[in-house]
């Protein structure tokens, strides 16, 4: 399919060939017709896309300190490497449209394929062929309604949202500032409100515009403030409705003078917010920020995962706003053919860009995208761009990746393109356009959208380095297809999964199962490993991670999507100890900090006591409540009259007797990811998996139970036999 993509780096636009988004159980599958440009915003984007890498850094300080950071702990060469992939990362564009339902997820009602939608929802409601759109940012379209007309649904959400804060009543009036598309919708929201509206902008010929919907405009000038005065007799209007777009504070300075005692203030747009104390402050007025489309905005549960707020409590959610826009369109109450200056074919949207962008020297509001396809036309589903074509070479591990993110980007591509052995082959993605984009930048020789493209193909090995609720079920079929298979970190959520893979991994032949444990590797690990092997003694070992603060919101901390930190990266340091010691975990006991009403496992502060198997003893400290400025990880290992220290896998120490063996600092980390890789695909040639399944399972299942002793108050034992019981007896995930 055909989607229209930005470069970060150059931000020129371009229209690619891509694979079809994938279907989720929550998400809809719809055909574009027509899709609206939002020129404020997408102007924004393309203008930032064109800066270079010094005015980028000027506009985005945030990110710079960000840079900085990473800088300080990763080192320079590396950061450099994660911006530039990052930059060279294709972007999508747009976030209204409408079309036709292709197919729907199991989980969807109400909405059936052939049905005519509108679309919402920036990185779904892209301009492209087709969109995967969460089934909470799709809504029926009324008869009548035209595509062209519905196209604009999710802008037109967005100023109906900004006038319900506003609380328009009969007979009031207001003044919108900035009349642009969002604007001119605004003034018609208003007018069918019963309102008196007076609209202002820099520009004349839009301030004219209103006059066709009974506003009166007046031009921005040192007088609009007089004027608005005029118009309600002295009194002032009873709100103001900002929709501009720009830095400057004349907006928020300008509504704080005309607004009556007592009266409304809505910011929709992006302005100066420097809000002058005195006229706010005397006359007691209300500002308000309006978010976007709605309730729902920014919530994963609700955008994502397709929860429903209650009716009775929030009455207007984002679709519920889309659904109130669309009948007003049926009814004949807003007019948005009079809003459309320009439409343009999907094959000529560079041009349209162009256009906003100031190439073109004329006036422009509404831009409307088509798409060559006519309604009811059957779709095609191309699921597989070829990339990079080439036969599988049989001198090298042919390696497929399932899943995109940052830290494969940054971490295990990078290593892996440079490898000799290794024959990037295919990269599955849920989003087409990520695929496409990255497996570019790599050299894979195919991409595509769903998994069963590359498990279908000569690829020797899969790894998948999507989010934490997949794996299992990703390792399971990868297994099943007879594939050697690399999975990130965790490698389950629960015991019950960990029984599946184990029955998967028992009846498929001649695979290796690898688990992402990078720090195992680490040269650090490795010399510390080295220098307590003449140790006949137990060992004792203290790993100190001073995690950082994560948002409760934050996906991680879904107990079916990320499993929480203690899985989600705890298992990093269950490994660790394993591999400090050379033993298995045999019990775990774990107590955390209690938040009084909230929920007493957080996994987020916590203390994890293991016993392994040839008697060493391994304590884990995770907290997020640390400063910033102390190291993140902090190892320490005796026994045997040895110490050994390693301090954010920067510096390390070694002690013996009254003697410091090895002082090391080096000006960057290194976490293994590098060696493990290597070894993994070494084990891969010569049949010798670098690192035993056995271990690899003990851990995962010890990790688990961690958790398990936190909601039961006892330890744990660790004991992979359960795996058979669990399996045979498909019970409930832990």
């Amino acid at each position: 399919m055909k989607q229209v993509l930005q470069n970060n780096k150059s931000g020129s636009v371009t229209v690619e060939e891509v694979p079809v988004p994938s279907l989720g159980d929550n998400w809809v599958l719809v055909r574009n017709l027509c899709s609206a440009i939002s020129a404020g915003t997408e102007k924004t984007k393309i203008d930032f896309g064109k800066k270079g890498m010094l005015s980028k850094a000027r506009s985005r300080p945030d990110l710079v300190k960000q840079v900085l950071a990473k800088i300080k702990t990763e080192g320079l060469s590396k950061t450099l490497a994660t911006v530039q992939t990052r930059l060279s990362s294709p972007a999508p564009l747009g976030y209204s449209s409408a079309g036709e339902v292709v197919a729907v997820g199991g989980r969807v009602t109400g909405i059936l394929p052939g049905d005519r939608v509108a679309c919402g929802g920036a990185g779904y409601a892209n301009h492209a062929e087709l969109v995967a759109v969460p089934k909470n940012l799709v809504v029926r379209m009324p008869e009548g309604v035209s595509f062209e007309d519905a196209a604009f649904t999710t802008l037109g959400s967005i100023a109906l949202q900004g006038v319900r804060l506003v609380a328009p009543q009969l007979g009031e009036a207001f003044l919108v500032i900035g009349l642009g598309l969002l604007g001119q919708i605004a003034v018609q929201l208003l007018r069918s409100c019963g309102c008196n509206v007076i609209g202002t902008d820099l520009d004349r010929i839009l301030v004219e515009r209103v006059g066709r919907y009974g506003v009166k405009g007046i031009p921005v000038s040192d007088d609009t403030a007089r004027a608005c005065m005029d118009i309600t007799g002295g009194h002032g209007v009873d709100g103001v409705l900002i929709c501009a777009g720009t830095r400057s504070n004349n907006p928020i300075e300008l509504a704080g003078e005309v607004t009556r005692e007592k009266g409304r203030v809505v910011v929709v747009g992006a302005v100066g917010m420097d809000v002058p104390r005195e006229p706010y402050f005397k006359k007691e007025i209300s500002l308000c920020i309006s978010r976007s489309y709605g309730p729902g905005r920014y919530d994963p549960a609700y955008e994502e995962k397709g929860s429903d707020y209650p009716f009775g409590y929030v009455r207007f959610t984002e679709q519920r706003n889309m659904q109130s826009f669309l009948a007003l369109i049926a009814d004949g109450k807003m007019d948005i053919q009079s809003l459309i200056t320009h439409r343009f074919s999907l094959n000529d949207a560079a041009k349209a860009y162009q256009l906003i962008e100031g190439k073109k020297t004329e006036p422009y509001l509404g831009i409307v995208l088509q798409y060559a396809v006519k309604p009811s036309e059957t779709a095609v589903l191309v699921k597989r761009i070829e990339v990079a074509p080439r036969p599988v070479d049989s001198g090298k591990v042919a390696v497929s990746f399932i899943g995109a993110g940052n830290y494969a980007t940054a971490s295990l591509l990078p290593p892996l393109k440079g490898m000799d052995a290794v024959d990037l082959r295919g990269l599955a993605t849920f989003s087409g356009r990520t695929a496409k984009g990255v497996a570019q930048q790599f050299g894979f020789a195919f991409c595509a959208s769903e998994i069963e493209e590359v498990l279908a193909d000569d690829t020797v090995a899969v790894m998948i380095a999507t989010r934490h609720n997949t794996h299992a079920d990703f390792v399971m079929r990868a297994l099943q297809a007879g594939k050697h298979v690399y999975v990130e970190k965790p490698l389950a959520l629960s015991v019950d999964e960990l029984a599946q893979i184990h029955h998967s991994f028992r009846h498929a032949e001649g695979v290796q199962l690898m688990t992402g444990y990078n720090r195992h590797f680490a040269p650090m690990t490795c010399q510390v490993r080295d220098f307590f092997s003449s140790v006949n003694s137990q060992l004792v070992v203290n790993i100190r991670i001073n995690s950082g603060f994560i948002p409760p919101d934050h996906w991680i901390h879904d107990p079916e999507e990320g499993g929480g930190r203690m899985i989600g990266e705890g298992c990093h340091f269950v490994d660790l100890a394993c591999a400090l010691t050379g033993e298995l975990p045999k019990s775990v006991y774990s107590i955390c900090t209690s938040r009084g009403d909230k929920a007493p496992v957080t996994q987020d502060n916590l203390c994890v006591s293991m016993v392994l198997d040839h008697g060493s003893i391994a304590n884990i400290t995770y907290t997020s409540e640390g400063s910033k400025a102390m190291p993140k990880e902090y190892v320490e290992v005796f026994g045997g009259g040895r110490s050994a220290m390693i301090q954010d896998w920067k510096e390390m120490s070694l002690f013996e007797g009254d003697t410091k063996v090895t002082n090391h600092k080096s000006s960057s980390q290194n976490k293994g990811q590098q060696n493990m890789l290597a070894s993994w695909i070494r084990g891969l040639q010569n049949g010798k998996p670098c690192l035993a399944y056995e271990t690899q399972m003990r851990i995962a299942l010890a990790t688990i139970m961690a958790v398990e002793s936190l909601s039961i108050g006892l330890p744990v034992s660790v004991d992979i036999n359960v795996l058979e019981d669990e399996s045979a007896n498909s019970s409930s995930p832990v």
